[in-house]
Parts: C-alpha cells; structure tokens; sequence
C-alpha cells in the first residue's frame, strides 16, 4: 500500500505522515509549502505540486502507484474566507475536483477527506451528532461542504468510496516534541496563548466574555492531533475492509472555555499571561462539542490523549523547544 499525503507538509499533514511511517506504510507527500514546511517530513518522499495545477496533480500518480489518497491540502482561516471567498473556492473546492479526476485517470479508490465541524454552522442541539443540519456560516465551511458533496457524486458514479472526518479542534502535537503546530499566521487559541507565555506576544485577547457560559466565555471541543491521525489510520482500514464511504465527527466530547484553557497553560508553563478583553467575533459560537460516538462504534476510535492538560503539554513543549528553531529559519 502506498498512501498519497496531500498537504503533508502542514500541521496535521505531517502528523499523519509520522503516524503512516510509524505503521510502515509507503507514504508519498503532495505539498507546494505555501503553509507547509519541509522540515516536518524529514526522509519523507516529497512531491512538489499544487492542487490547482492540474498536470502537477496528475503527475504524482503518474510517478507513483497510489492506493489511497489523504486529503489535508485546504485554507482554513474563517475571516480570510469571508474576505476572499474565491481563493477558498479555487483551491479547496476547484483543487479538490482535479485531485478527485487524478484519482480516476489512475483508477485509485479510496479517498479520506479531512473536513470540519465548520459545515453544521450554528449548532441546535449538543453535543453535535453526524445529523445535525448543515448550515455554514462562512465560506470555508461552505467549501467543506461542497467537496463533501463532491464525494458523494463520485463514489455513485465513479465508484470512489471516501471517509470524511469532521475535526472539531485539533491541538497539540507530537509527544516527541519533534513537529507540531507552526503558522507564520497564527489564529487557533492554544498556540496564541504559548506564543504569549515565551513573550512573543505581548498579551492573550479574549473576544468575547459575556457569552451564555459558565465563565461567559467560548467553549470548544479540543482533540489532540495524534488522536486525530490514529482515526485516520482506522478510516484508512475500514476503507480496504469494508469498501464503502461513510463519515464521523472526531472530538472528546467534552467542551473547555477559552478561560479554563489559559488557566491551564499559565499552570503548564508557570508564566504569568497577561490577558485583554475583545469584542465578540461574528459568527462565534457561544459552544461547540461533539459526539464521536459513531467513529467509536464503526471505527472502534478511542481518543488517548484526551485530557486538556496533556493536550497543552504536548503544544508547550514543541513551542518551548524545536518551534524556536522553526522560527528562526523563516524570520
């Protein structure tokens, strides 16, 4: 078995790779390093290419027998969507239609798509179970949603089963402290509050602290990124086993506030954090949990690294350590 990365090179990408290679699994990463970074596929058989290019993505399986193919390749900031809503588009929608033809010129099957809780938009009931309505409430997770359509097209008509995972959020990083979370961008809260404990930014803000919560700020369902790959792994499995596509929503089913999470890492990293108060997002929820029932059923997923604590850990060590040196070579 050879697996195509696409993305491989980006935060969760490489994670996966590192998960792959564990298992001995051929690995091949599709990436053009616009986000991704080299350094974190290390003796990792690399394929410059992008999405958008349509030979680019052609040649990949031209030069390699793929068997399967994992989908990680997407822009994924909410503002910048709702911003440039046809760059998210191009790439994560139109990307996408060349990669799924690639696949059927090479007549390849299996297909995993990495998706998100951003398809069901406002939630009405808690946890978030894989039938709740979807409606988007930004443009990234209206391309989500659009490619998971795509998916179904092309499995009735091509015969391309998929397994589409809805990440809520993803943190952390590898336990080894060797790769983790780096964006020369940073949006997602825990890498913004250990940016701030290492001084590299001067404060925390909290957008928002007068929501309908227990301490009136945002909840979110936290999943530690090698809990993530391992669901990967199993979907992977199920995919060569039972040749049929199916989604699941992926998270611990349990919610943390945006407070709790900077008491936690102030504890983690015994620094004093210094924190403001911002205005509300738009578009924010007040809370996001999932249930992962399902992926636990059909998949037999069990997350292992799912207290919040271990999750911050993980995150504190790689952006105490190997994050520094990633720093100084693209400053």
């Amino acid at each position: 078995m050879t697996v195509l990365v696409v993305g491989g090179a980006g935060y969760i990408g490489s994670h996966m790779v590192k998960t792959l290679k564990k298992n001995n699994i051929e690995t091949v990463v599709f990436d053009n390093l616009e986000k991704g970074h080299l350094e974190a596929i290390k003796d990792t058989l690399f394929h410059k290419g992008d999405l958008r290019n349509k030979d680019e993505v052609e040649s990949v399986f031209q030069n390699h027998k793929i068997t399967a193919v994992m989908h990680f390749s997407a822009y994924s900031l909410v503002g910048e969507s709702m911003e440039k809503p046809e760059i998210y588009y191009e790439n994560n929608v139109f990307g996408t239609l060349n990669l799924l033809n690639a696949m059927k010129k090479a007549g390849v099957k299996h297909f995993i798509f990495s998706s998100t809780a951003a398809i069901f938009g406002e939630p009405v009931k808690l946890p978030i179970n894989e039938d709740h309505p979807q409606k988007p409430t930004n443009v990234y997770g209206e391309t989500k949603l659009a490619v998971e359509k795509m998916l179904d097209w092309y499995d009735k008509i091509y015969d391309i089963k998929n397994v589409k995972l809805r990440y809520f959020n993803a943190a952390g990083a590898d336990p080894s402290g060797e790769i983790g979370e780096y964006h020369e961008t940073e949006t997602h809260l825990i890498p913004l509050i250990l940016q701030a404990a290492l001084g590299e930014r001067k404060h925390i803000t909290i957008y928002g602290n007068d929501y309908d919560t227990k301490d009136g700020t945002c909840i979110r369902d936290y999943i530690h990124i090698n809990d993530l790959t391992d669901a990967h792994l199993l979907a992977l499995n199920y995919l060569e086993i039972e040749k049929k596509s199916n989604f699941f929503n992926l998270g611990n089913g349990c919610g943390h506030s945006v407070k709790e999470i900077i008491a936690v890492a102030k504890k983690i990293t015994g620094k004093n954090i210094k924190v403001i108060n911002g205005n509300r997002r738009p578009g924010d929820p007040a809370i996001l949990i999932a249930t992962s029932k399902k992926a636990k059923e059909v998949l037999d997923w069990s997350p292992k690294l799912n207290n919040i604590n271990t999750i911050v850990e993980t995150a504190w060590k790689w952006h105490n350590g190997t994050a520094k040196k990633w720093k100084k070579n693209y400053a």
